[in-house]
């Protein structure tokens, strides 16, 4: 697989890194790619110092900050994922036409790898997302099919389906249970986790969207350290992984409102349920405090770090928090109101 060849090149040992290493000693990836696509991954694990110290955490919190990705989120690696193992089993072929539910950044993943591959692609979505994914999403070629916001995520899975039935050869690739999906991140991201910190991660925390990135990252971390622990992070108002009843949220890119079947349940050790204000505030800080603009869903994963990480019991752990996208795709959204 393209993608496991180029990481397999320039994955750095983030964990060797030590604070405040120059510019002039960055590792760069020392190579011309063919592809954009060929850049996925490979992303840096930064410790969160200051912004450790002003909240309390006594564990050794590192953020996985997927934002490096090309397209600058986490989801990079799963549109390559699905649209490469979909060629791979003959069920698209040139010129063919996608269709997938997205809230965002799922879709601009797919849009610039079927840009780079020639392929047709329609995406369903939440009239509610914002509109920095949308303008991307169409500069990239994408069509794009709103569906009421009240519907949330449910609304834009039916109207997909809808498409794939009325659009002759139309594919549907499914991210909610696409088995590309965990895969590609327990090929890629969780051996970044576990080669950057030496096999020294103890706790990872995670937003669940579709499921596939806890899933992944956790079923081989699990089988490398029996004693790691996953956290998974929902909306306080939409708490269905713990039992609650779906609702309407803010915190974009996490939440469906169901529990994906890309999630292995069996792998959770603990749901942490975030409000929205709690993380636009969260993501509001750690850009103040450390430099790093992340987005809605990161400053939620951020949040239950800052809440496990507090505890006495996980004094010097080392705690990974997946930090999914960067903040300039929500200047649209309360991140950017000033409190």
């Amino acid at each position: 697989m393209e993608l496991e060849k180029a990481m397999t090149v320039i994955a750095p040992s983030a964990a060797s890194e030590s604070v405040g290493t120059s510019a002039t000693d960055i590792e760069f990836r020392g190579k011309v790619y063919d592809s954009i696509v060929d850049t996925i991954g490979a992303t840096p694990l930064v410790r969160l110092a200051r912004f450790s110290k002003a909240h309390g955490v006594v564990a050794d919190l590192l953020g996985k900050c997927e934002f490096f990705n090309p397209l600058a989120s986490v989801k990079d690696r799963i549109g390559f994922a699905m649209i490469d193992a979909a060629e791979r089993d003959g069920r698209i072929k040139p010129g063919a036409t996608l269709v997938e539910p997205t809230s965002g950044n799922t879709g601009i993943a797919l849009a610039f790898v079927c840009a780079a591959r020639g392929y047709r692609l329609i995406l369903t979505m939440p009239e509610s997302m914002s509109i920095e994914r949308r303008k991307m999403l169409t500069h990239l070629g994408a069509e794009i099919d709103l569906t009421p916001a009240a519907k949330g995520m449910k609304g834009a899975v039916a109207r997909a389906q809808e498409l794939v039935e009325s659009i002759p050869g139309a594919v549907l690739l499914q991210q909610f249970d696409n088995p590309a999906n965990p895969e590609i991140h327990r090929q890629t991201t969780a051996q970044e986790i576990w080669n950057d910190t030496n096999g020294a991660v103890d706790i990872v925390v995670s937003g669940v969207g579709t499921g596939g990135t806890a899933t992944g990252i956790a079923s081989v971390l699990k089988k490398l350290k029996p004693s790691v622990k996953l956290v998974v992070v929902e909306p306080e108002d939409s708490p269905v992984i713990s039992g609650g009843a779906p609702g309407p949220h803010k915190i974009q890119g996490i939440g469906a409102g169901f529990i994906p079947g890309n999630l292995d349940v069996s792998l959770i050790d603990e749901v942490v349920k975030v409000a929205n204000e709690t993380a636009f505030a969260t993501a509001r800080a750690v850009a103040r405090q450390e430099g790093v603009p992340v987005g809605i869903s990161s400053g939620a994963a951020l949040a239950a770090a800052v809440e496990v990480g507090q505890r006495p019991e996980n004094k010097d752990k080392t705690l990974v928090v997946i930090l999914p996208s960067f903040a300039e795709r929500y200047l649209s959204t309360p991140l950017f109101e000033q409190p």
